[in-house]
């Protein structure tokens, strides 16, 4: 299969939208502006595009001609990570309420992480799921009944009534386990089939709605409509919401438009390569600056440079360490090879 550098772009953008939207999170405790708000808008971007990622490469790969193994072999390449960090980070929460004398007790700790899902490895659950989607779209040929294109609208009305339904519910489930259901997904999981399907061929152009959606106006003008809600307070922020389905749309369309055949730089393409361990390690290097304080000690603009310093390096820098070891990419994020 030949490169498709478009990738590389998402994927980095993906990467640095969840890395800057934790920091946001963080930065929130000492700052609460508007301007703030406005930030969060490109960030909540990150997480939808790691599910599209996923089933577009798999798709523009295989096919539905899956390989035998394909199934256990990514799965365990997400649950691994997810147990092991789960663990980590339910024991370094357990005792940081203990040490506030808020103990809940550590089981009780470890099976909002663990069970529930209560951290930002949801998404690691949200892929597994969706790995066996697709296996069984294509071991079904589900493709004869479920057309991508008729199932992008359908999907993208479903995923928002389900945000939109959690959005106006007060009794919520634990963790975060309403955000790992698929529907709230389906959308990116069909506008990866879309895309896909005209990629390559030549003989059957994209429709006209994807050339139209792929238009920059469309993009500034709901890009635009977004901020408008935003400066009264109208609007959350997270991949969890309404408004951020029609915007991931055109965003990835105009994105896979503009960006096909543009080489990715080196500089990308190492941002790819340990991408799945800064999305895995960034809070714990994050905490690790809160421990001494440092927004307190720090102007707001050596908090940030800080929190960014710290974060990124020791994130790349564990996922390279423990890559060197034979099991270290099975058990706490492989670290992908690009040439």
């Amino acid at each position: 299969m030949q490169r498709i550098e478009e990738i590389y772009w998402l994927r980095a953008y993906g990467c640095l939208a969840v890395f800057f939207f934790h920091l946001l999170d963080h930065l929130e405790r000492h700052v609460d502006t508007w301007a703030l708000n406005l930030a969060r808008i490109p960030t909540v971007l990150g997480t939808p595009i790691f599910i599209f990622i996923s089933i577009f490469l798999f798709s523009a790969r295989y096919g539905c001609a899956i390989p035998k193994g394909f199934l256990g072999n990514r799965i365990k390449y997400v649950m691994m990570p997810y147990l092991v960090y789960g663990l980590a980070y339910s024991i370094a929460e357990f005792l940081r309420l203990y040490s506030l004398d808020e103990d809940n007790g550590l089981w009780a700790t470890m099976k909002e992480y663990m069970v529930f899902a209560g951290w930002h490895g949801y998404f690691l659950i949200i892929a597994a799921q969706f790995y066996l989607i697709y296996w069984l779209y294509c071991r079904f040929d589900m493709a004869r009944y479920l057309a991508a294109t008729p199932c992008l609208v359908l999907g993208s009305l479903i995923s928002m009534g389900w945000w939109g339904y959690w959005q106006w519910n007060s009794h919520l489930p634990p963790g975060y386990l309403h955000w790992v259901a698929p529907l709230g997904w389906l959308y990116l999981f069909f506008l990866a089939l879309v895309l896909v399907q005209y990629y390559n061929d030549t003989a059957s152009p994209r429709p006209q709605w994807v050339d139209y959606l792929a238009k920059s106006y469309w993009l500034i003008a709901t890009t635009g409509l977004i901020i408008l809600l935003s400066l009264p307070g109208w609007l959350e922020y997270s991949s969890k919401e309404i408004w951020v389905v029609p915007l991931f749309l055109i965003f990835t369309v105009w994105m896979m438009k503009h960006l096909k055949g543009r080489q990715a730089p080196p500089l990308i393409k190492r941002l790819n390569e340990v991408s799945f361990g800064i999305y895995l390690t960034h809070p714990m290097f994050f905490n690790l600056v809160d421990v001494f304080n440092a927004g307190e000690r720090l102007s707001t603009t050596l908090y940030i440079l800080t929190l960014t310093g710290i974060g990124l390096a020791g994130s790349i820098g564990w996922n390279m360490l423990v890559n060197r070891w034979r099991w270290g990419g099975l058990l706490f994020g492989k670290r992908m090879q690009i040439k």
